[in-house]
């Protein structure tokens, strides 16, 4: 029997989740277009790129592949693809689709978005971690030398074509760094969800278990939280915040680490330093940071950090989310919910809380 497709709305998105969709992802096009271009990377498109274009051969695709990983978020990576494109003569009834993970969801999506100066994307998210977050929400962005993501573009894909059985290729470690942004949507949003997923964490983890069953709902129930918060505040202008709990601090930890550590397990750190420091304030209720430490390292995830604390904070201060000079943080009041989106935070409580691990 064929699961039927779950459809959602986020932002403007149009959501399908659906097993074996990518085998049928031109049924699920509403568009024009006259030519696909589908963007993968070094990883995915020896797996997935001939299903991919197989699927869209209507549209005589064409794929373009960039090297994996997040060091390649680059400008250079931008303008590469971007010559690839105007050397293949694309117009604006061109449609990209991106087939990856976040990495070429973010690349992918600013290309869409700058090129003649915005064609349509399609995200075709191959990772947990951007099925249920990264692919949701119409951010694009770059990394440069000051920092992640601090170019880019609200770019709202036309589709998000959500295959969970993609999920079967891959690699554990991967898997387990998606888990993060599915505890961090249960601390901010969900407290059942979260303690659903600090029970099941083991299961969920390895590849090899049942888990695959139980995977299914994980990704409607995540999607289903990102799709309203960001349908809710399409521009980050005040809920949206909310989803920046753990990445403060995480994205420093994630640049800090050369990203040896995947953005995941950065997170996951960042979630319990981000907790622990709420507690610290008294903006947070005793007690969260513990439940999610337990929670990630219950998903083989690390909890905390030996880099240089100085370091981190210094890494801190280009962040996006700043108001008179100080850096915010989102900070729930307690495991699914918050009391205000962000609070600001001084550069030393921040530093206290790092020395204090």
């Amino acid at each position: 029997m064929v699961a039927p497709t779950e459809s959602y709305v986020a932002a403007g998105s149009r959501i399908a989740i659906a097993p074996r969709l990518l085998s049928s992802l031109a049924d699920h096009l509403d568009t024009t277009a006259h030519r696909v271009v589908i963007i993968t990377d070094s990883n995915v498109g020896p797996l997935h790129a001939a299903t991919a274009a197989a699927a869209l051969a209507a549209l005589h695709p064409v794929v373009l592949t960039m090297p994996a990983g997040e060091e390649h978020k680059t400008r250079a990576t931008w303008a590469q693809l971007t010559d690839e494109l105007l050397a293949l003569g694309a117009g604006r009834d061109t449609v990209i689709v991106a087939l990856g993970g976040g990495v070429v969801g973010d690349v992918a999506g600013f290309v869409a978005a700058t090129y003649l100066r915005g064609v349509p994307v399609v995200q075709v998210p191959t990772s947990l971690l951007a099925m249920i977050d990264a692919a949701i929400g119409g951010k694009t962005g770059l990394d440069v030398p000051a920092g992640k993501n601090l170019v880019g573009a609200f770019h709202a894909p036309a589709l998000i074509a959500i295959d969970p059985t993609l999920l079967a290729t891959l690699p554990a470690r991967e898997l387990r760094a998606g888990l993060a942004e599915a505890i961090k949507h249960g601390v901010i949003r969900d407290a059942e969800y979260f303690a659903m997923l600090r029970e099941a964490a083991p299961l969920l983890s390895d590849p090899a278990s049942a888990a695959r069953e139980a995977m299914r709902g994980l990704i409607s129930r995540s999607v289903a939280i990102k799709s309203a918060v960001v349908s809710n505040d399409p521009r980050e202008q005040g809920e949206r915040k909310i989803l920046n709990f753990g990445h403060t601090l995480g994205h420093a930890i994630e640049a800090a680490s050369g990203y040896a550590l995947r953005h995941g397990e950065a997170i996951a750190i960042g979630m319990v330093l981000e907790a622990r420091l709420g507690e610290a304030l008294g903006v947070t209720a005793a007690g969260t940071s513990a439940a999610v430490r337990d929670a990630v390292e219950r998903a083989g995830l690390p909890s905390h950090t030996t880099l240089d604390a100085a370091d981190l904070v210094a890494r801190t201060a280009t962040d996006k989310k700043k108001t008179a000079g100080q850096i915010e943080y989102a900070l729930p009041a307690h495991i699914g919910a918050f009391d205000r989106w962000t609070v600001p935070v001084p550069d030393e409580t921040v530093l206290t809380v790092l020395r204090a691990q």
